[in-house]
């Protein structure tokens, strides 16, 4: 069997080596392209798309326009992570809210019958850097995952294709059996 070919774009995020790292350990092949350089389209050889965090808001629709683009045309699985998300989130007309601060591990409950979460149990233990929270899910999505503090943790669309995690998963072990739900989606 041929490993997976993922697109991984970096947001600014401080964490790409461990995300990468995370998934080449479930057999993938990581491309990493800045948010900056980004292909006008995918080509046939991506079977996934990672979004990393993000040192700029994700708010900021007009500086992510190219990769809300890339995201909404593809056809393959994308994630976004923490700032990935958002940026979809908000892309799609939802909206941020300032909250507390959280770094570390929280726990989230999560929706079993979802493929992203195969893996692990009901509640997971993720970690967090943040202090902005997507409140619901915006048109096309709905929550999959949540906490005390966010009642959207996880989110995916109605089709199926793009997910979403406010928390980084590419640490902790429970953020890597998210990570290889992901994996297992590729076609």
């Amino acid at each position: 069997m041929t490993s997976p070919r993922v697109l991984v774009v970096n947001n600014g995020t401080l964490s790409l080596d461990q995300l990468c790292r995370r998934l080449q350990s479930l057999g993938a092949k990581t491309e990493t392209v800045r948010c900056s350089q980004l292909p006008d389209r995918l080509d046939a050889r991506y079977q996934g798309v990672v979004l990393s965090g993000t040192k700029v808001r994700a708010h900021d629709i007009g500086y992510y326009r190219p990769l809300i683009d890339l995201v909404m045309g593809s056809k393959v699985p994308v994630f976004g992570i923490c700032g990935g998300m958002q940026v979809i989130a908000t892309a799609a007309g939802g909206q941020l809210e300032p909250g507390p601060q959280r770094v570390g591990g929280y726990d989230v409950q999560v929706d079993k019958d979802e493929p992203l979460f195969s893996y692990v149990k009901p509640t997971v233990s993720v970690f967090h850097r943040h202090t902005f929270y997507l409140q619901e899910a915006p048109e096309g999505f709905r929550s999959i995952g949540r906490s005390e503090y966010a009642p959207v943790e996880f989110l995916r669309s109605h089709d199926g294709r793009i997910y979403g995690a406010q928390a980084h998963v590419e640490f902790r072990e429970d953020g890597l059996e998210i990570l290889r739900g992901f994996t297992r989606m590729f076609g």
